[in-house]
C-alpha cells in the first residue's frame, strides 16, 4: 500500500523557518591529512578529548549503517534515547495546541516529555491482553495529534505487539508513529528498520543500553526517512553525543558477536526464570516476553517488593499502573543474580 505523507503537515512553523547553529566541525571531513585546528576556541594541548567530538559522529554511523542495512542520513543519534525523544516532540509538536497518544501500560518518558514539552498526551490503554486498540486509538486521533508511541517488545509487560496491528496504524493514521525498540534484541520479531522506506510516516528508536550493556554511555539511535533526520538535525545540540561515547560505542558495536553471545545467555537465564517463578505458590501468572525482563502477577506485590528489598534485591513494582495490578518486573540478571533472586524467592512466606 502506497502511503501519501507530507512532513510540512507535522512539522512546526517555527522549525520550518529556523537556521540551525552551525558548529565549526559541521564543514570540515577528515581526509586523512594532518591539520591545525585553530577554529574552535579549544585548548590545543592534546589530551584526548580536548577537541569537540564529530558533531555527525560519521565513525560511529557508518559501523551502524553498514550493519542495519540503512543510510547513513536515515540515522540520527542523540544522548540517551530520551534525548532522541525529546528532539522528536519539539520539532513536532506546537505546545499547548498539540497532542500525541500513548499506549499505557508503557514507558513513562513519553508521559513525562509530554508535560515537559506542553503537549496533550491522550492514553489509549493497551487491550486486555496487552495489544494496540486500534480503532480506540483512531478514534482519538484528531486534526492535531502529531504523534503515536508505540514501544515494541513493550516496557513494562514484556510482549512485542503483533504488526497487523501497527500496520493498520501506519496506513491510516496521518501523523508520526514513533516505535520503540529499546528490546528489539531480544525479540524473535523483525525490527521495522526493515520497513522504513515502506513508510514515509515511520520512526524507529533503538538503544545500546540494553543488549549492546552500555546504560552507562548514554546513546540513542533514531531511524527514519532524510526528511525526518533533516528535521532533527535541525535542532538537535551541535555536540550532543560527546567524544568518550562515541570512542565507546564504537568499540562495542565493532564487536556484534559478544553481545550476541551475552544476548543468547540472557535468553537462555530467562527461560530458567520463567521455570523458576512457574513453581512458586504466590505466582498467579507469568507474561508472555520477548524482552530481557518478565512480568508477573502475584498475590501481594507490595508485600513481596519490600521482602526482597530486604534481602537487598531490587526489582520494579509495577503495580500503579493500569492493567498491571499487583505485579513486579524481574530483569534477567547474570546466572549467579539469578540463582540467588530464585533462591530468596523459594524462601518467603
Amino acid at each position: 500500500m502506497s502511503i501519501v505523507f507530507d512532513i510540512n503537515n507535522v512539522v512546526r512553523d517555527s522549525v520550518k523557518i529556523l537556521k540551525p547553529y552551525s558548529s565549526a566541525r559541521d564543514e570540515y571531513v577528515s581526509d586523512g591529512s594532518e591539520m591545525i585546528f585553530l577554529d574552535a576556541n579549544e585548548n590545543p594541548y592534546d589530551n584526548g578529548v580536548n577537541r569537540y567530538p564529530d558533531p555527525y559522529q560519521r565513525s560511529l554511523k557508518s559501523v551502524l549503517a553498514e550493519q542495519k542495512g540503512i543510510s547513513e542520513s536515515n540515522m540520527m543519534l542523540g544522548n540517551g534515547s530520551d534525548e532522541v525523544l525529546d528532539l522528536i516532540f519539539r520539532a513536532f509538536c506546537e505546545p499547548n495546541q498539540d497532542n500525541i497518544i500513548t499506549l499505557p501500560p508503557t514507558y513513562g518518558m513519553y508521559k513525562v516529555l509530554s508535560g515537559i514539552n506542553a503537549v496533550e498526551n491522550r492514553e489509549v490503554l493497551l487491550t486486555s491482553d496487552f495489544e494496540p486498540d486500534v480503532p480506540e486509538i483512531l478514534k482519538n486521533v484528531d486534526d492535531k495529534t502529531k504523534l503515536v508511541f508505540i514501544c515494541s517488545p513493550n516496557n513494562p509487560t514484556g510482549n512485542a505487539f503483533q504488526k497487523e496491528a501497527i500496520q493498520r496504524l501506519l496506513e491510516s493514521f496521518h501523523g508520526l508513529v514513533v516505535i520503540d525498540e529499546a528490546y528489539i534484541d531480544f525479540a524473535q520479531e523483525e525490527s521495522w528498520l526493515a520497513r522504513l522506506k515502506e513508510y514515509p510516516n515511520l520512526i524507529v528508536t533503538q538503544t545500546l543500553s540494553k543488549a549492546y550493556g552500555l546504560a552507562g554511555i548514554r546513546l540513542g539511535i533514531c531511524y527514519a526517512s532524510e526528511e525526518i533526520i533533516a528535521v532533527l538535525n535541525k535542532i538537535k545540540p551541535p555536540y550532543n553525543v560527546n567524544q568518550l561515547t562515541q570512542q565507546r560505542a564504537l568499540e562495542r558495536v565493532m564487536d556484534p558477536n559478544i553481545v550476541e553471545v551475552e544476548v543468547q545467555q540472557i535468553l537462555k537465564e530467562r527461560e530458567a526464570l520463567i521455570d523458576a517463578l512457574q513453581g512458586l505458590s504466590f505466582v498467579e501468572k507469568i507474561f508472555p516476553t520477548d524482552a530481557n525482563f518478565v512480568l508477573v502477577k502475584v498475590d501481594n506485590a507490595n508485600k513481596r517488593y519490600q521482602q526482597l528489598l530486604e534481602k537487598q534485591v531490587v526489582v520494579r513494582n509495577r503495580s500503579n499502573q493500569p492493567l498491571c495490578e499487583n505485579t513486579l518486573r524481574f530483569t534477567v540478571g547474570t546466572p549467579e543474580e539469578n540463582n540467588t533472586l530464585i533462591a530468596i524467592l523459594k524462601q518467603l512466606d
